[in-house]
């Protein structure tokens, strides 16, 4: 039972401006670690497959960041998209190139840029979401919400299955406050986290039956991997292929999906807000980096430092960041709406800090 991990290492991570910028997204910032997301999430796969049997998505304005980050990753293996066309052709480009080899291998995807505090556990879970898999089930990880989150989608979840696994009852958009708090109290639901567990040759016959408006582009695709026409088919084929998500184009729709509950300290990292679930706090809650960086009298701050100094006085709970170029203030509870930032500077054209 041969795993191939899937990464996915597109985006913009317009929510971690002014650190991320169009040449560097939020995968390739150190925001959990020292290292980059990108490189930690390697990191942990370790002991359960091969960077060999690694495949990164992403596309070309990042392939050569990301072939530096991952090393001893095959030339082959950097799936690079000509252009954005979501996860869904995305991961149908992955599961071609691993067909190819290996049709009953086992495709593990995951996003670039999450966090993981319990490795050990998390590769456990994923061994046993491939034994799932790999008796036809469509798997994804669910995890245990610790509390009422509005910031994510969820996954209701069924009976056990006789191969292992839950039932999926229903994929639930993200929800406002008052509905989290019943999914929460309820038992019934998980955090769904964008993992996804499938054999090659399952997830294609998905596509297939499912998408079928994939399936002239996936079969002129098929026949090119590995040959020198891939290139040029890639370029011509792929920008043709609906932009939908694997979530809605798939998942969704099929009735072969298993959910498996996961507890292994999991977080989207999806703010700035989102620093002190995966860094060390002080003893007043502050999460602070950058050699010249002083707090007086700070509570609850994330405050990430360039190489001149950053002072900040009786603030609480404010998110305060310094690129060199750039400086971000905006409070915790508001650091989803950077990217409104982002839109701002695209409507000045000024596209030098992007």
């Amino acid at each position: 039972m041969a795993l191939h991990p899937v990464i996915m290492a597109g985006g913009s991570g317009t929510r971690f401006w002014p650190l991320s910028r169009k040449a560097r997204p939020k995968q390739f910032l150190p925001l959990a670690s020292k290292s980059p997301l990108l490189t930690d999430t390697v990191s942990r796969l370790k002991g359960l497959a091969s960077v060999k049997d690694t495949l990164i998505v992403c596309g070309p304005v990042h392939a050569k960041q990301a072939a530096r980050l991952v090393k001893g990753l095959p030339k082959a293996n950097l799936l690079v998209e000509p252009v954005a066309r979501n996860t869904a052709p995305a991961i149908a480009l992955a599961a071609l190139a691993v067909a190819a080899k290996d049709p009953e291998g086992i495709l593990v995807v995951l996003p670039s840029d999450h966090h993981v505090a319990d490795a050990k556990g998390f590769r456990q879970t994923l061994t046993e979401a491939a034994r799932v898999a790999a008796s036809g089930h469509l798997v994804t990880l669910g995890i245990k919400p610790h509390r009422p989150e509005t910031g994510y989608g969820y996954i209701q979840v069924g009976e056990p299955l006789a191969d292992g696994g839950r039932q999926v009852k229903a994929f639930r958009e993200k929800p406002d406050p008052e509905t989290a708090r019943r999914y929460v109290e309820s038992g019934e639901f998980l955090w769904n986290a964008g993992i996804f567990i499938f054999r090659a040759d399952v997830i294609l016959a998905a596509f297939a039956e499912h998408m079928p408006e994939m399936t002239k582009g996936l079969e002129a695709l098929r026949k090119a991997v590995g040959k020198r026409t891939w290139a040029g088919v890639l370029k011509r084929v792929f920008p043709k292929l609906p932009s939908v998500s694997i979530d809605y184009g798939v998942m969704e729709k099929a009735k072969n999906l298993a959910v498996l509950p996961g507890d292994f300290g999991w977080s989207d990292v999806g703010s700035f807000a989102a620093i002190p679930e995966v860094r060390p706090a002080d003893a007043h809650g502050n999460v602070v980096s950058g050699p010249e960086s002083v707090l007086v009298d700070c509570k609850g701050c994330v405050v990430m430092g360039d190489k001149r100094p950053l002072a900040l006085v009786g603030l609480t709970d404010m998110v305060v960041v310094d690129s060199g170029d750039a400086v971000l203030v905006v409070p915790k509870d508001k650091s989803q709406d950077v990217r409104k930032v982002v839109e701002a500077l695209k409507a000045r054209k000024r596209d030098k800090f992007l």
